[in-house]
């Protein structure tokens, strides 16, 4: 359980750090805020908010990496290489994948079956499969009982049919899927798998948040009720500002290092220990991979949809909860030690908030300086997500300040990078680091992922899993490391962990 830390009596955060607003009756009290947490509500003008980036990171048909910019410009990402406008919708592979020919004798491999082994149904269900081969899939079928029905693909590698069941009972079913090889292709089949048809299967059916039926595809929508702030997904999802260097060599005057600021999307993360809160996000919205730096002047804004303002100003006492400054980031060694596309797998990351100095009051009375308490949070799962299952991806929309939105679709795995991928997520800049929940009921669930980054020649999002590596250590070392990271110089406030002892993380 959390307790207020004793307020220190400093300054206002709106009239320190611009000097001309003038902060709502309810936030005019005097707040907490350390001398850095002041300095960081200083750098946030209105103008700089204004210039700030969507750090949204794609990749082209050849495989580089690309940071988008406001106006649509592709900039290299690590590389001098100029984006192009590929000659065909492919998705790139990193290892140069074969194509497939009249040599290609190795059935496609079936993996990620739903339902799965002895699993309880209702009258209605999804099946999905994934269905990977290097030739191409070119045929894929669901033989349920004596019955066989034609799969679509549904998803990167994700092939599914809709069914639905006339009563009660136990069944078998297979997938067989055949590629697009020379001679015919070559066939698989899956080893027949039991289930169990319910009228009222395990957990009721769930149920999607902002009033979304469950199972129904969303592209890119607002979230609902984004202006309510009632759900516990709205209140513990917030936008993040900050900034990034980029170092440059001259000949002449030598090096110099230029900061740049930035928005990503993040969420309150449960952590049960006390005189700390955590946010997750993606970690390139946390270290530079390329110039090899933490972010500085880092900005946390809880439920920010539900500002009194037109917009992102810079006035917390415009935002339901007010603002929050980080202390820290904590990143992966493979993420820092790499550089995108990489290093995609690690693209998790996390923020550790001081339950004291940290926050300045928004226009909500009786607010905790403590962020967890103020905002809630959702918890985060480790195992692995259901491959198959509806999920959403919420984050906050650069484009459309001060909206949340979200999108929401069956789960997939993408093909040439082994991330979860939602194959129709349209969301908009901004969203980088904002949550996936699978299952969101009520406005809450777990948190199996984070936004991290999309192709240039397809729409869709990508998400690094959190099991089977080592977020959960990256976890425990946000809730271990000392707050005085916090005073270090900039681009080193962070700590970059390495390992998997003593933190439930598997390699």
């Amino acid at each position: 359980m959390k307790f207020n830390s004793k307020l220190v009596h400093i300054l206002a955060w709106g009239l320190f750090a611009h000097g001309a607003i003038t902060l709502p009756a309810a936030a005019q009290s005097a707040q907490g805020l350390s001398a850095r947490a002041a300095a960081v509500a200083q750098h946030w003008t209105p103008e700089r908010i204004r210039q700030a980036t969507p750090r949204d990171l794609l990749i082209d048909d050849r495989g580089l990496g690309y940071l988008k910019q406001r106006d649509g410009y592709l900039q290299p990402y690590g590389h001098s290489t100029e984006a192009r406008t590929p000659e065909r919708r492919a998705i790139p592979s990193p290892f140069g994948k074969p194509g497939g020919g009249g040599g290609d004798s190795t059935p496609p491999e079936i993996t990620g079956l739903n339902p799965a082994d002895g699993q309880t149904i209702g009258l209605e269900h999804a099946f999905r499969a994934t269905v990977t081969d290097a030739s191409g899939v070119s045929r894929v079928d669901f033989k349920v009982g004596t019955s066989t029905f034609s799969g679509t693909q549904v998803g990167e590698n994700l092939w599914g049919v809709n069914l639905r069941f006339g009563g009660e009972g136990a069944w078998t079913y297979q997938v067989v899927a055949k590629d697009g090889a020379a001679k015919g292709g070559n066939t698989a089949t899956s080893p027949a798998t039991s289930f169990t048809v319910s009228a009222v299967p395990p957990g009721g059916g769930g149920g999607g948040g902002g009033g979304t039926d469950p199972g129904q595809l969303v592209t890119e929508a607002p979230w609902d009720p984004a202006k309510t702030g009632t759900d516990a997904v709205t209140k513990a999802s917030g936008r993040i500002y900050f900034e990034m260097p980029t170092i440059t060599t001259h000949r002449k005057w030598g090096t110099t290092t230029t900061w740049n600021g930035y928005v990503c999307s993040g969420t309150v993360a449960s952590d049960g220990v006390s005189g700390r809160s955590v946010i997750i996000t993606a970690a390139h919205c946390v270290y530079d991979d390329v110039n090899k730096m933490f972010a500085r002047n880092v900005l946390f804004i809880p439920n920010q949809n539900a500002t009194t303002g037109t917009g992102t100003d810079g006035n917390c006492g415009n935002d339901p909860m007010g603002c929050w400054a980080p202390s820290f980031g904590v990143v992966d060694n493979d993420w820092a030690n790499k550089t995108f596309p990489a290093n995609i797998p690690w693209d998790y990351a996390y923020y550790v908030v001081s339950d004291s100095g940290s926050h300045a009051q928004g226009f909500l009375s009786g607010i905790s300086d403590v962020l967890d308490v103020a905002a809630g949070s959702l918890s985060v799962q480790f195992s692995a997500p259901t491959q198959g299952n509806f999920t959403h991806a919420l984050g906050y929309s650069y484009s459309q300040d001060p909206s949340l939105r979200y999108c929401a679709e069956n789960l997939a795995t993408e093909g040439s990078y082994n991330d979860l991928w939602l194959s129709k997520c349209d969301l908009s800049g901004g969203a980088s680091g904002g949550p996936w929940v699978q299952p969101l009921t009520n406005g809450t669930g777990p948190i199996v992922s984070v936004n991290s980054w999309g192709y240039t020649t397809q729409p869709g999002m990508g998400g690094p899993p959190l099991s089977g590596n080592t977020a959960a250590c990256r976890f425990a070392d946000a809730k271990a490391q000392p707050l005085s990271l916090a005073a270090k110089a900039d681009g080193q406030q962070g700590y970059v962990g390495t390992g998997i002892s003593n933190c439930g993380g598997t390699p």
